[in-house]
Formats: C-alpha cells, sequence, structure tokens
C-alpha cells in the first residue's frame, strides 16, 4: 500500500474517533445545562430549609454537641466516567492531611484508586451518569452510613455522627468539603428572626429530627447536581481539547498526504515516459 493511501486510511481513523469524541463532548454541554436548572432549584429547597431550621434553633435548644471522638465520615465524590483529567487526583490529595475515620468513595473511576486514598474506604458506590440517576445512588448512600453505624435508617440519620462531604464545584481547580453533619455551623452568632417560637405540631425534639432528615436529603442532592455538573464541565474541556487536537493532526496528515501523492504521480509519469521512450 503506498504512503498516501496509508494516510488517507489513517485520515479516515482519526475522523471516525472525533465524530465519537465530538458526540460525547455535546452529551456533556446538554447534561450542563440540565443540571444547572436542577442545582438552582435545589439549592432554593436547601435554603428554605436551612432558614426554617435556624429560626427553630433561635428558640429551642439544639442537638447534643458531637464528642470528637465521635466517627467522622468522609463522603468522597468522584466521577463515575474518564475523560474529566486530574478529577478524582485532586479529591484525593484534599483529603490526604485529613483524619477521618472512614470513606466513602463514590464513583467507579474514583474507586479504582481506592489504595492511594489515605484513610480507610468502608463503602464503595457507583457514581451517577445522568441526573436522573442520583436520587437512587442517594438512597444507597444513607443505607450505607445507617449500616456503619447501626440503627440508622433512611428515614432516622444514625445519632453521633460527624459526616463531611468532598467534591468539586464549579470553579476551576477548586474542591470544598462541607460539614453536612454535626448540621447548622452557621447557627453561631445568629441574630433573632422572629420575636416569637414558631408553632409546633409536633414534639420540638421529634421535629428536628424530621427536619434534619429532610435537610441531609436536600443538601445531598444539592451537592450530587454540583459535583456532576462539575465533572461535565472537566469533561467538555478534556473532550473540546482532544477534538481539536485531531482536527490538528488531521489537518497535518492531509498536507502530508498531498505531499506523498504529488511524488507518486510524479513518479508514476516518470515511468511512463521511460516506457513512452523504450518504445
Amino acid at each position: 500500500m503506498s504512503l498516501s493511501r496509508e494516510l488517507q486510511l489513517h485520515i479516515t481513523q482519526l475522523k471516525e474517533i472525533r465524530s465519537i469524541l465530538n458526540s460525547m463532548k455535546n452529551l456533556a454541554f446538554m447534561e450542563i445545562h440540565k443540571l444547572q436548572r436542577f442545582r438552582t432549584m435545589q439549592g432554593q429547597a436547601v435554603a428554605n430549609v436551612e432558614r426554617a431550621a435556624l429560626d427553630f434553633l433561635d428558640f429551642y435548644p439544639g442537638p447534643a454537641a458531637v464528642d470528637d471522638n465521635a466517627a467522622h465520615i468522609c463522603i468522597l465524590l468522584g466521577a463515575e466516567r474518564g475523560f474529566c483529567g486530574d478529577f478524582n487526583e485532586s479529591l484525593i490529595n484534599a483529603i490526604a492531611a485529613k483524619t477521618y475515620t472512614g470513606v466513602i468513595a463514590i464513583g467507579s473511576r474514583l474507586c479504582n484508586r481506592q489504595e492511594d486514598i489515605a484513610a480507610e474506604v468502608v463503602a464503595t458506590l457507583g457514581g451517577a451518569n445522568v441526573a436522573e440517576e442520583i436520587p437512587a445512588i442517594i438512597n444507597s448512600l444513607i443505607d450505607a452510613i445507617s449500616s456503619l453505624h447501626g440503627g440508622g435508617t433512611a428515614a432516622k440519620v444514625p445519632p453521633g455522627l460527624q459526616l463531611t462531604v468532598v467534591y468539586h464545584d464549579n470553579a476551576p481547580n477548586q474542591t470544598v468539603q462541607r460539614q453536612l453533619l454535626p448540621p447548622f455551623p452557621q447557627q453561631n452568632g445568629q441574630t433573632l428572626h422572629y420575636g416569637s417560637p414558631p408553632i409546633l405540631n409536633l414534639e420540638p425534639g421529634e421535629f428536628f429530627a424530621d427536619l434534619l432528615d429532610h435537610y441531609l436529603f436536600a443538601v445531598l442532592h444539592e451537592i450530587f447536581y454540583i459535583s456532576l455538573m462539575a465533572e461535565n464541565h472537566r469533561r467538555l474541556q478534556h473532550l473540546e481539547g482532544a477534538v481539536n487536537h485531531l482536527d490538528d493532526e488531521t489537518v497535518k496528515l492531509q498536507r502530508k498526504s498531498q505531499i506523498y501523492r504529488q511524488e507518486e504521480i510524479t513518479e508514476e509519469i516518470e515511468v511512463i515516459l521511460l516506457n513512452a521512450e523504450n518504445l
């Protein structure tokens, strides 16, 4: 096979790969826009729950302080799929100096690197490919937390537990460590919003336990949306760079193929002329 023919075959393969990567890039772009809507609505829901909780805590005693020796679990929210650069590596580095009792790793790509995580990995879960998969994963996560600290269920959070989520925000190369338990750290130093306590249909302790469950469910959804959006941002940038690189390589190969083809045509003409002279 001639060199120009080999280059044309290689160019065809590059174009096929480019088409696949470009489709993946478009899917990431569409997922980002969908997640942006979900994140905005979920952020409003979380803000409403936090506001209700802080108003409640203005007049009723909050939960007892958690013992410093209590279990401190880190939820490390990584990537389920590839093509997102150092997304998982930066999460692992973010908790390298932290002393967690255990880590719950989420995302297949992150779980494949659990030996690099400094703390003990006590549970692993698959991550979300699209926003619609997030609710089922959160239910599995709450079940995992409950089983690790016996007694909790999806409706009742295990008592005496410290819980922190480490994930990527949409800011470039920024990881966030967000404390979920003990809840509502912003309570300290806040001012009263109302002059009289809220009217409750439940006992204060029962009301706060239910409110905490709603809060965790809402805030975990918000965090998962943010993380998946950041993952798709990384994937979009990575794939865009790959597509541009393939475009540049294709142009170079096309120019080289043209040069080789011109040389081959010249050689063919010379052979024809030599044969004509011999005749």
